[in-house]
This record gives structure tokens, sequence and C-alpha cells, in this order.
């Protein structure tokens, strides 16, 4: 049996003519305008029970809103039991330690194995985003990167924990060992970052005002010989950022044959790079929490071995 269609009414009580996609954000703010524009272009709102198909349609003081939300569509992704290393769940949002070597969303290239087959998986049931049961994926890693992400159920959570990544209330914290040492123990890079224009498969840092905003901050955590233990913390999420900020600054991070030496430096099989720590507010709470994930073993043996052979 299909669930039933859940029906919103309310009375428009401000003062002035208002635009009904503006009159639904302020009134559904738990749902993003682009789905509150599409359920008015859908038929799906009506004032004083005359169906309204324009966005912009002016409402008017005392004017009654009907809002029909159709029940969340099956996802056309078939769900795949993929093992998923929880660190928190509540009934807004799902934080994993996500491996090494799994792709995050499905893509060209990958349509089997990501993560939101798994979740989907994991958790039949889910509310959805869009209006379709599927996860709402606020961050990313690379594929090569493993740690802690953010995986919204619901429409509302999902526009909470963008908001929180837009106004840059999301501490992040990740684990990256490079070659060689940085020119300073601590330090700030501010690099516009783009498409590098030769080669469109990877980002660059560009001259000032060709490429977005990039900021990361880093400190030592721990010194060898010809390597540095960093704990990185981008304020800013561009695509492979910490990655291209890295090899910028004359210490690509070991393993990284994109961005760093063709053959790695170590005997590793992926960049060493790791998502280790998330401080954040979760939806409706007023006071950060922090989550962690421990460095994972293929990482903490080459630690080992720095260690042991090569000490500063």
């Amino acid at each position: 049996m299909n669930a039933p269609d859940q029906v919103i009414t309310f009375i428009y009580e401000n003062d002035g003519e208002e635009r009904l996609d503006k009159v639904l954000v302020q009134h559904l703010p738990e749902f993003s305008r682009a789905r509150l524009q599409n359920l008015i272009k859908e038929g799906k709102v009506s004032l004083n029970g005359r169906v309204i198909t324009k966005t912009g349609f002016a409402v008017q003081p005392g004017q009654h809103i009907q809002v029909i939300l159709p029940p969340p569509q099956p996802s056309h992704l078939q769900p795949e039991e993929i093992p998923l290393d929880i660190v928190f769940e509540n009934h807004d949002l799902i934080i994993l330690n996500k491996p090494a070597g799994m792709v995050v969303h499905p893509s060209p290239g990958h349509t089997q194995g990501t993560l939101v087959h798994g979740i989907l998986a994991y958790h039949p049931d889910l509310e959805g985003i869009g209006g379709e049961r599927r996860p709402g994926i606020v961050h990313r890693l690379d594929k090569d990167t493993s740690g802690l992400l953010l995986v919204a159920k619901n429409d509302r959570a999902h526009r909470w924990l963008q908001d929180q990544f837009r106004q840059r209330r999301v501490q992040k914290t990740y684990l990256a060992l490079v070659d060689g040492h940085p020119p300073t123990p601590r330090g700030r890079i501010e690099a516009p970052i783009g498409r590098d224009p030769l080669h469109r498969q990877r980002m660059s840092v560009l001259p000032p005002g060709k490429g977005r905003e990039a900021i990361t901050e880093y400190q030592t955590r721990e010194t060898f010989r010809q390597h540095t233990l960093l704990e990185v913390h981008p304020l800013t999420g561009r695509t492979h950022q910490i990655r291209v900020h890295m090899a910028f600054l004359g210490c690509p991070i070991v393993g990284d044959t994109v961005y760093g030496h063709r053959h790695p430096s170590l005997p590793v099989q992926r960049h060493f790079l790791h998502a280790a720590r998330l401080t954040l507010r979760l939806p409706g709470e007023t006071e950060p929490r922090t989550f962690e994930a421990p460095l994972p073993a293929d990482l903490e043996q080459i630690l080992a071995w720095l260690r042991q052979y090569q000490p500063a």
C-alpha cells in the first residue's frame, strides 16, 4: 500500500503581498526552496482552494494556503549490502567512517558499490531528500581518503548541515603525511583553486580572480627524516583542496600520484589522508559535538615504520 500524501494548511498573516515560493520557504523551512518551487509547478499548492502553478504568484494577507506533500519516491538506485562503520546515528543523520577505496556517490564509471548504495540497503525506510528516498550527501571525501562523513536522512537535516558548512561552523580535522617539511611548523594557505586549464581532470592553484577562495590551516604533529605528519584544517571545501594546497606548499601528500610524486616515497596503496575529527552542532542542538575516527591500520603501519627507521 502506498503511503498517503501529507497535507499542510496555514494562513498567510504577514503585512503586504509576497511571492508564493517565498511564503512557503518562510513557513516550511525544513524543505529547500527548489523542492517547494517544484511542488508549486506540479500543482500541489493552492490558495483559497485554487491551484497555483506560478512560483512568483502574489499571496495576499489572510489567504489560506494548502500544500500537498507526496510521499518520497523510491530511488532508482539498487540498494547493496555493504558493510558500514557507523560512528553516530539519530533520526536526522548518520556519521560514518568511510574506508579508503569507497566512492561516495554514483557517477559515470561508478554505478555500483558506492556509499549511497550501501546506505539505501542499511536504511530502506529513509525519509529522503528532495522527494526521493535517498541519503543527502552533505560533503564528500575522495575515493582514497578515509574518515568521517556526514549523511543527512531528511531535507530538514540536509539544509541544517549545509548551512553549518556554508557558515564555516564545522571544524574538520585531517591527518596527512607529506613528503618533506613545510616552511613553518604551522601555517595558513590562502590560494584560490579552480580547474587546471591544461589538465581538466585536475584542480590547481590559480591566479587571484581566476579560482574560488580556498583556505587551509595546518600544524605539525610529528616530524621524520624526510616526511612530516600534519594536522590539517580546511576552512573552505574546494575539490581536492588539501591535496592541491599541500602540493602548492611543496609538500605533496605521500601516495598522491595526481598532485605529488608519480612513484610514492613510501609503500602506500593510496594517498595518506584521513578525516580524523568533526566538530559541529547537530540539527536542533545548541552545543557542538566532536566525533573522531582512528587512523586506519594501513596508515598506522606507515607511521610505525617511520618512527622506527626514519626518526627526525
